[in-house]
């Protein structure tokens, strides 16, 4: 699922980070936006520790690939590692409906839901005076009314000590040239977090957001196939490098874990120092 750094000039190899959370092992995991990606990533790793994830895209076809490949990989692992299991679904995320039929097919197949991460997102293009009526409206369903669904399905089967992870972005504090639409959406996830950590926090349930920055996913594939993309890039990011999905998948597993039971409320910046650039 990973490429190297030869493969791809500006990115380290997406060596898997060594991270023991033990205490995750046999929980419950439901994340949006798994086809591909980060989700992808996301999903693999969560299973590889341990925990059952039902991983879910509009994408059902590719969902269903993602899924058969990602177990196919954990049944080689030994017995002792005791892996958890990977379900694909299908979820339109922006219907309310559709995450809390992800909800419960989470619960009638594993019993509980202990983590929900809202990953699905969208990345258009278009200078502001072009956004269209239709891109905005398609941009604050997918990326806003997306991760509101899906906490409030997610909130109303959790349990106290429970945590759920929003995907915002570095867009979310600063602005790019024809981004405005997604700019303006990760900002109102940032916003939306905060919000959720302090109403949910009443059920002890624990709510942050990642803010990625340049990852190395389709979404991004742009930069790299633009010579001159990829340097801009490179230059504007401290570390002077894309990162790659698992280097995002670390902070995410932090948040879920126990290691982070105090913490909520917050969006955790990865993204090579590029926000202050």
């Amino acid at each position: 699922m990973t490429e190297t750094a030869a493969e791809n000039p500006g990115r380290t190899d997406a060596t898997q980070m060594l991270a023991l959370y033990p205490e995750m092992a046999g929980k419950v995991a439901v994340v949006t936006g798994a086809a591909r990606g980060m989700g992808a990533a996301f999903t693999a790793g969560l299973a590889t520790r341990g925990v059952n994830v039902v991983a879910a895209d509009i994408n059902e076809g590719q969902m269903s690939a993602t899924a058969d490949e990602i177990n196919a990989e954990l049944a080689e692992r030994s017995l002792a590692d005791k892996p958890g299991r990977v379900l694909g679904a299908r979820v339109d995320v922006t219907k309310s409906d559709d995450h809390e039929a992800l909800a419960q097919v989470a619960l009638k197949e594993f019993g509980r839901i202990d983590f929900w991460i809202n990953n699905a997102g969208i990345f258009p293009f278009a200078l502001v005076e072009d956004i269209s009526p239709e891109q905005i409206s398609a941009v604050l369903d997918v990326n806003v009314e997306g991760v509101l669904f899906g906490s409030q399905a997610a909130a109303r089967h959790m349990a106290e000590g429970s945590a759920i992870v929003n995907m915002s972005s570095v867009s979310a504090v600063r602005n790019r040239r024809g981004r405005g639409a997604y700019c303006t959406s990760k900002a109102a996830v940032a916003h939306l977090t905060q919000s959720l950590a302090v109403e949910l926090g009443d059920k002890g349930i624990r709510v942050n957001a990642i803010a990625p920055g340049y990852i190395d996913t389709e979404m991004t594939r742009w930069v790299r196939e633009d010579p001159a993309a990829l340097a801009n890039a490179l230059d504007s990011v401290p570390l002077h490098r894309l990162g790659s999905p698992e280097e995002v998948f670390g902070p995410l597993l932090f948040l879920l874990s126990d290691s982070a039971r105090y913490v909520t409320g917050h969006s955790i910046a990865v993204d090579g120092g590029s926000r202050h650039v």
